[in-house]
This record gives structure tokens, sequence and C-alpha cells, in this order.
């Protein structure tokens, strides 16, 4: 499993799947995986629940063959985007049912808001001035602080009552890229949809370039400032002190939504703008991204440093733990097992990042006492990993 180091004549770090001091604790079964507690039944069937009413009314308002249309086109960019998500979310996946729950609030909830929203405006100006909305005033105000809040409160929500999978701003970033992608994807089908309606093939045509091909990321940077904020007030505050982080965040998602809307509103040079706002935009979104990711391996390092001098793990695999290449090598020596151990090795990746984690929210004084009880089931977790990949039953 030894591999160099690319330019360097040295062995690279590895993970050790074997044994390793203080590996076997006294326990005879490996020990039960929390749960979301009620908050994930109930909020992903609420969310599905509005997403059956937002599915209702988009089949009413354009008709079922157009539905689908516009279904299908809008997966290109839905695409797109989970796949950077994933990439994002590689080094400490985040649980699926809290993916799940950020995907249907933001392709449910949060649309379902801006059209009860939009439609309140609608009647509201033409009961009092006899007239509708202003088109620039919905693109520019509107548009930006209603969606932006609506996506805005499904992160925070992720972070209210999953506390222990929310420990910075990449988190944050996968869980607002998340939920915007989910609110984007079925935008998406409502402007493919009437596209095809009002203009026919060709005005769908330049309608998915736009936004499926051109700007699939636009509601990912907007809340993604959300999220990011959020990620870094769990690593700055406790209590109430995570709202001021969310509101500042938020006004920052507005403020470049708006700015986005504006220029699409009143650019004249549709390829200039984007070429001046959006690419820069997105340039320095992946630069955040990636010197995130870097933070996550330093702290992935360093934490489980400090459980290796307790005798925990070996120095070699925390090494091979907190580098890409440790991992890749790790999960080829399980493949190549007789039977495959892979599964067994993603858990101990998995587990042992989440112990870094909780522990970096421990030294920093972040911890409660659900932190405390999350680092003994979690050094439980590696233990009962480590004895899944020596083959031992539990």
């Amino acid at each position: 499993m030894t591999q160099p180091v690319p330019g360097s004549s040295q062995p690279g770090p590895v993970l050790n799947p074997g044994p390793s001091p203080q590996t076997f604790l006294p326990s005879s079964a490996p020990p039960p995986r929390r749960g979301a507690g009620l908050f994930a039944p109930i909020g992903i069937t609420v969310a599905v629940l509005v997403g059956v009413l937002v599915i209702a009314y988009f089949a009413t308002a354009l008709g079922i063959s157009t539905l689908v249309i516009g279904s299908l086109l809008a997966l290109v960019p839905l695409t797109i985007v989970l796949l950077a998500v994933r990439w994002i979310d590689r080094w400490e996946p985040e649980p699926r049912w809290a993916l799940w729950f950020a995907f249907l609030w933001g392709a449910a909830v949060s649309v379902a808001i801006a059209l009860i929203v939009d439609s309140g405006v609608q009647l509201a100006m033409a009961f009092a001035l006899s007239t509708g909305p202003d088109e620039a005033m919905q693109a520019v105000v509107q548009a930006p602080l209603v969606e932006e809040v609506a996506k805005g409160l499904g992160v925070l929500l992720l972070f209210t009552f999953s506390r222990s999978h929310f420990d910075g701003p990449v988190d944050g970033l996968v869980y607002a890229a998340t939920v915007a992608a989910g609110f984007a994807f079925t935008e998406n089908i409502l402007y493919f949809g009437s596209a095809l309606i009002e203009g026919g093939g060709a005005a769908l045509g330049a309608t998915f370039v736009v936004r499926g091909l051109f700007s699939p990321f636009a509601h990912v940077l907007f809340t993604a400032c959300t999220g990011l904020a959020i990620g870094l007030g769990a690593r700055r505050t406790r209590g109430p002190g995570i709202l001021l982080w969310f509101l500042g965040g938020l006004a920052c998602a507005i403020a470049l939504h708006a700015l986005w809307n504006g220029s699409l509103t009143f650019a004249s040079d549709a390829v200039a703008l984007y070429l001046l706002v959006q690419v820069p935009i997105f340039v320095a979104a992946i630069v955040v991204t990636v010197v995130l990711r870097r933070q996550e391996r330093r702290i992935t390092r360093d934490r489980l440093l400090d459980y290796a001098a307790a005798g925990w793990f070996n120095p070699d695999e925390v090494e091979g733990l907190a580098s890409p290449a440790g991992r890749s090598a790790a999960l080829a020596w399980a493949r190549a097992q007789v039977p495959p151990r892979t599964e067994q090795v993603e858990r101990f990746i998995a587990d042992s990042t989440r112990l870094a984690f909780t522990r970096q929210a421990i030294v920093t004084g972040r911890a409660d006492a659900r932190r405390i009880a999350d680092e003994r089931e979690l050094l439980d977790l590696v233990a009962a990993d480590r004895r899944a990949i020596a083959g031992q039953r539990y």
C-alpha cells in the first residue's frame, strides 16, 4: 500500500487498516449510528407534500407535456451542479437525509414561498393601483429578497436541527448549494416551459443555453453566501449568536442576487455581462472552495494527531487519512482484498474524519454535552470499523 509522494523519492503516507494501539474497546457490538431524530422524517415529509402541490400547480399552468419537457431539460444544469457539490462534499460527506432535505426544501418549499409571495404582491398591486407590479422592481428587489430568505431558512433549519453535522463553512456551502440546486431545478422547469409555450422551440433553446449552460451555478453562488456565513458562525459562536451570521450572509446573498438580476435587466450585451460579472464571481467561488477544502485536510491532520499522541491512531494512519493520496491507497487496498473491504474502509475514513471535526469543536470551546457524547460514540465507531476491516466479528 505504500505509494511514493509525487516529486519525492520517499514513500508517501499510507492508511494502515490493521490494528493499532488501544484499538479494541470492550464492546460486543458496534454502537448505533445516530440519526436526525424526528426532524428528518418530518422535514422531508413536509417538503415532499409541498412538492406535490408545486408539481400540480405547474401541471395546471404549463400542461403535462410541457412540464415533462421542461423537467428533462432542467436535469442537465441540475446534474452539473450536483456533480460539483459532490466534489466539494467528498472529504467529509454530509448525511444523505440532510442532503435530501436540503434539495427538497429548495425544490419545493422555497419555490412555494416565492410563488405565494409573488401572487400576493400581484394581487396587492392590482387592488391598490389597478396595475401589475413593475417587472424591474420584481427582478431587482422582490426576487432576491424573497428567494434568498426562503432558501436561507432551509440552511438555517439544518444548522438548528443537525448541529453535529454542521462543522464549518464547507458544510454550509454544501447545504446551501444543494438547496439552491433544488430551487434552480424547479425554477428552470417554469422558465423552460414558459419559453416553449410563448416562443416555441427557438425561445426554449435560447433560454436553455442562457440558464442551463451559461449560468447553472447562479443560484448556488447567491445562496452560498448564506451557507458560508452560517458555517463560519458555527466555528465562532454558540446559541443565538448564529442569527447575526445568518443575517450577514443573507444580506450578501440578496445583494449578489440583486446585482445579477439588475445586470440582466438593464444590460444590453449579455455576453459581456457574463464575462464581466458571472465568470469572476464563479472563479472567486472556486478559489474559496479550494482554500476551504485544504483547511479541512489540515484540521483532519491536526486533530487526529491529537488522538495519535494518545494511542488511538498510528501516525502513518493519520497522514493517510489526511491526504487524498492516502485515502485512495487505502481504498485500492480494500478493493484488492478477498472479499473486498471497501465499505468497511469507507466507514473508517468517514468516522475518523467526523471524529477530527468533533474534536475541533471541543478544542475551540464550541462543544456542548452532545459533542462530548459524539466524540465517545465516534471513538467506538472507529474501533468497530477497525474490527470490521480486520474481519473480526462484533
